[in-house]
């Protein structure tokens, strides 16, 4: 382990070094990106800190604007059929990969194909679901020449879809609908992401990935908008420690940072004056529940633990930027669903009273000080997340709850929690990939690898089947109502807050624009000299 860590940070300072030297000639931006990527390619990713290398790179048929709203990307142009329910994209003429070759229609459908693949085993194929028989093809019920992805010609694709979906372009800015580079994946397999191999159709291209330390991208010149990307050369930096990568910003070495300790806004305030950006987003904080573990079977027990967090401290006080508590499942503003967020009847009462009543239960379940129940809660190395564990922790001490807190790198937690390998609660947070409740509530259906927790039921599951189905949207959204109802009386996870964005951003950099996706592509950012 010593040795890895010299490693990393000698990689760290070589890199600092290279860029320094480049940055003297062209605009390079030094980003702390958070995890460890365990992949580059589109269909094995699943976190924010891989999208934001992998949505640089590749780019699909829409793609984000500045704020994260869905705009043409390599399509020209599309039309929608009067039910809603085909898109026709036309792509642009200019649209090569970084090796010459034309993106074709042909790109994108062996790109949705080879995701809904059962073979492939792809994690977010879910996502893509919208689409005529993507769910049978993926679970291996039709063939895969039977999904609704059709080309029309080389510059022509048609999408046939289930039912009208509101959220369907902007479900396609998501990395789950990038082409892949045919040509290269059936040539070389997986090893088609490997820096000597890879090439891009986005603004920039990959040209050095050193484990555990950083990926570097140059700007791709041959993209179709190149004379508008401004910043010549990226480093996304690869670190678990938050507090060493705000020394790092202070010392000039990082332009942003996609997160901070939150111990530390105060400082940043004071100090460094409009750097550090706080804005809600549409995303859940949330500790998942091991439903395999006998003793979180008992749904008394699970609404008495929930009932002891006091969600109402966590952003103010033990984080300080100012978190919102959640008690329900679908964030507040998410689109197609007007309602007022799900709130359980004991939420309105005292806290105290809560506690008291939450050990009456587990006293009455026959837990005492000398019967405790042991639990283990995981969280990924960060410091924020251990000061929310350490305090939940607290909260549960009272009602004979005895807490192990056991923490790793994010790759490695993320892996326990998809193979349900944690001995009780488990740290998660979602980042919505579209605005649609579907895609906050999915989370809990049994067959999605994503409910890391293993919550089943089968009337929940039904419920989000026939959402699918309904073409009127108010009608859709009572249904999805429904279901977030039925999982959050059973206490199918404990939402804990409502996410703010956490980045700080150097004032050499513009562009950078706050919005409820809390993504900020590279191609709209530029950096003034230093």
């Amino acid at each position: 382990m010593k040795h890895a860590s010299m490693l990393k940070a000698a990689g760290l300072a070589t890199a600092l070094a290279l860029s320094t030297a480049f940055g003297a000639q062209a605009q390079t931006l030094r980003m702390f990106n958070g995890g460890e990527p365990a992949s580059i390619d589109p269909h094995r990713v699943s976190g924010d800190w891989e999208n934001r290398i992998v949505g640089d790179y590749l780019e699909g048929l829409m793609t984000e604007d500045a704020n994260a709203e869905p705009i043409l990307g390599q399509a020209a142009s599309y039309e929608v059929n009067d039910d809603g329910t085909v898109y026709t994209f036309t792509l642009r003429d200019d649209v090569t990969w970084t090796d010459g070759t034309p993106v074709t229609a042909q790109d994108f459908e062996y790109a949705f194909k080879r995701l809904l693949d059962p073979e492939m085993a792809a994690d977010y194929a879910y996502l893509q679901y919208p689409i005529k028989n993507a769910e049978a093809v993926n679970t291996g019920e039709m063939e895969i020449d039977e999904l609704g992805v059709k080309v029309i010609d080389d510059k022509t694709i048609e999408f046939t879809l289930e039912a009208p979906a509101p959220f369907f372009l902007d479900a396609l800015t998501h990395y789950t609908a990038y082409p892949v580079p045919t040509h290269l994946v059936e040539e070389l397999g997986e090893e088609w992401i490997r820096p000597e191999n890879i090439v891009a159709n986005g603004p920039y291209k990959i040209v050095e990935w050193v484990p555990n330390s950083y990926i570097r991208s140059e700007k791709n010149d041959e993209y179709y908008d190149a004379e508008n990307v401004q910043i010549e050369e990226v480093y996304y930096y690869a670190m678990d420690d938050i507090a060493a990568a705000l020394q790092r910003y202070r010392a000039g070495e990082f332009d942003i940072l996609t997160d901070f300790p939150t111990d530390q806004y105060s400082l940043l305030q004071e100090q460094y004056e409009g750097q550090a950006h706080v804005a809600p987003f549409l995303g859940l904080y949330y500790y998942v529940i091991n439903h395999n573990k006998e003793e979180l079977q008992d749904m008394d027990v699970l609404e008495a633990m929930s009932k002891a967090i006091n969600r109402e401290v966590i952003g103010p006080d033990i984080l300080g930027t100012g978190e919102l508590p959640a008690y329900g499942w679908v964030p507040p503003g998410t689109a197609n669903y007007d309602f007022d967020e799900y709130r359980p009847d004991w939420a309105d009462l005292p806290y105290d009273e809560r506690v008291a009543e939450a050990i009456a239960t587990m006293e009455e379940a026959g837990y005492s000080s000398d019967n405790p129940l042991n639990l283990q809660l995981k969280y990924n190395t960060n410091d924020n997340h251990q000061r929310i564990a350490v305090a939940i922790a607290a909260m549960w001490e009272p009602l004979h709850i005895n807490v192990e807190l056991f923490n790793s790198e994010v790759a490695v937690h993320y892996d326990a929690l998809q193979n349900n390998d944690f001995d009780g609660v488990g740290r998660a947070g979602w980042l919505m990939d579209y605005n649609d409740a579907i895609n906050m509530l999915e989370l809990l259906r049994s067959d999605i690898i994503y409910n890391y927790g293993r919550y089943k039921n089968e009337e929940f599951d039904s419920l989000l089947r026939e959402s699918a189905t309904i073409l009127d949207m108010e009608e859709r959204g009572k249904v999805l109502r429904d279901a977030e109802v039925i999982a959050m009386s059973e206490t199918a996870a404990f939402p804990i807050y409502y996410y703010v964005s956490k980045n700080v951003v150097s004032p050499s950099i513009e562009g950078f624009e706050d919005n409820a996706k809390d993504i900020h592509r590279t191609r709209w950012l530029t950096k003034s000299e230093d």
